[in-house]
């Protein structure tokens, strides 16, 4: 008889991984703490808990959550079904009643004869691994002590506790006018006169910066959970907290100016923010030093009054909160397997899916479980998965976290900023997002049609 495949955590990912392998005759073993072993969030037992907001994001088709569910929806995920069965108004969204969503996703999973639903902590990777074909981590942001222990003595100290996500703005929403590109101590002009560095700048009058700090200083900040807050503050400050400390702390630390010069006055500004390339295409940006614990609309209204900033489109707002994730650029290959599994004696190939593997978002946990289902069968069955393309929602998702170039890694969903960019270039935001998502489903058809050439998924 075949092992069967052991997965851990019975939330988003980790029921898609076991439904779809299920699905393509592979036998599985679903782990599920709860009811056993309780969160600090979760109410129930059932899989695929909602914990937060009972959205699933936008569904307009020209939009980066939209490309994504248009993917779901190609390869027959279980999750998206259940989600339109019990989809609730909420406009161009895509809401579900969370408790017929959870009982719907269990109900496929009780019944199906393929999959054994084992009740109880999972302590070590190794132990899951003893009697499996393959593993799949899916345990997500709350991953019980044990395993993440376990965890990290096979990545080492690849293995995090806490978001602390500073700000994405997309390139073409700024005003580079103002903002300037000089890293610091260097010349800001090569000797033919163009700019250089490998950060863009957006320096601050003195009466500029005057305002944005009484502005940060009065904005909403999220209320931290007690589950959220422990060593969080301790590991990395929030921006409104070290002003907070002291209205020029800011000047001293993330906002410092040192080594800089703005062309416009031939001077040293008296504050500048650093904003660092976050993909290689320079598509988007990351505010340097900004993670912050200020609400969404709070991020929007106080730092588009950043000179340079002030019509700033977020790819991401930043985020602090408790979430243990790998350092996915630096273990994952494309198939989300654990390169340093087998380096480290573990008896079965091991996968990471959802949240711990370092994506952000339910619609985002539901394509990763799809994506691990899809690597597993292939692995299973001798063959190699083609590539995932990079013009896809998820694919350009998966190569910004499986870059090895990517620098100070946090999680991230799918978002314009990580996409290639289009060739040539077009101006107009509508259709440029039209164009993403035209892109995006003929890439689609083609990996979905090499898939089925393999066998990987059915006509």
């Amino acid at each position: 008889m075949v092992k069967p495949v052991a997965i851990a955590g019975a939330g988003l990912a980790g029921s898609e991984a076991a439904l779809q392998l299920a699905a393509r005759g592979i036998p599985v073993v679903l782990h599920e703490m709860r009811p056993q072993v309780e969160t600090a969030v979760h109410k129930t037992g059932l899989c695929a808990e909602l914990v937060c907001s009972n959205s699933l994001k936008s569904t307009k088709p020209a939009s980066a959550a939209g490309m994504l569910k248009n993917e779901l929806g190609a390869f027959g995920s279980f999750l998206y079904a259940a989600a339109l069965a019990h989809a609730v108004p909420a406009g161009g969204a895509l809401a579900v009643n969370r408790d017929l969503f959870a009982r719907h996703v269990t109900g496929l999973v009780e019944a199906n004869p393929l999959i054994e639903l084992k009740r109880g902590e999972v302590a070590s990777v190794e132990g899951l691994a003893q009697d499996a074909s393959a593993v799949i981590l899916a345990t997500g942001p709350l991953t019980s002590e044990p395993l993440a222990a376990s965890l990290r003595g096979i990545v080492g100290g690849y293995l995090a506790f806490y978001d602390a996500a500073a700000p994405i703005v997309m390139a073409d929403s700024l005003d580079m006018g103002v903002l300037f590109r000089q890293s610091r101590y260097e010349d800001a002009e090569s000797a033919d006169g163009a700019q250089q560095g490998d950060y863009l700048n957006a320096p601050f009058a003195k009466d500029e910066y005057e305002r944005f700090i009484d502005a940060l200083l009065s904005a909403d900040k999220v209320i931290a959970k007690d589950f959220e807050s422990k060593d969080l503050f301790q590991a990395c400050q929030p921006i409104e907290e070290i002003a907070r400390a002291g209205r020029d702390a800011p000047r001293f630390g993330p906002l410092k100016p040192v080594g800089l010069t703005d062309p416009r006055t031939g001077r040293r500004p008296w504050a500048a923010l650093q904003l660092r390339a976050e993909d290689a295409d320079l598509t988007s940006y990351n505010l340097v030093g900004f993670q912050t614990n200020l609400k969404f609309g709070e991020q929007a209204r106080v730092f588009r009054m950043i000179p340079g900033l002030e019509n700033a489109e977020f790819a991401r707002y930043g985020v602090m909160h408790r979430n243990t994730f790998i350092d996915a650029p630096r273990l994952l290959d494309s198939d989300l397997r654990l390169r340093v599994a087998e380096e480290r004696g573990i008896k079965a190939p091991v996968y990471v899916a959802g949240q711990l593997g370092g994506t952000e978002g339910y619609c985002e946990a539901i394509r990763s479980g799809l994506h691990v289902a899809i690597s597993v069968s292939a692995y299973m069955n001798g063959v190699k998965a083609p590539a995932l393309p990079r013009e896809t929602a998820f694919g350009a998702l998966l190569a910004h976290a499986t870059d090895a170039d990517t620098v100070d890694y946090q999680p991230m969903h799918v978002n314009f900023g990580v996409m290639p960019p289009l060739d040539p270039p077009i101006r107009n935001k509508g259709k440029r997002y039209e164009a993403y998502a035209q892109r995006s489903g003929a890439a689609l058809e083609s990996y979905a049609s090499s898939l089925r050439a393999c066998g990987l998924v059915g006509e």
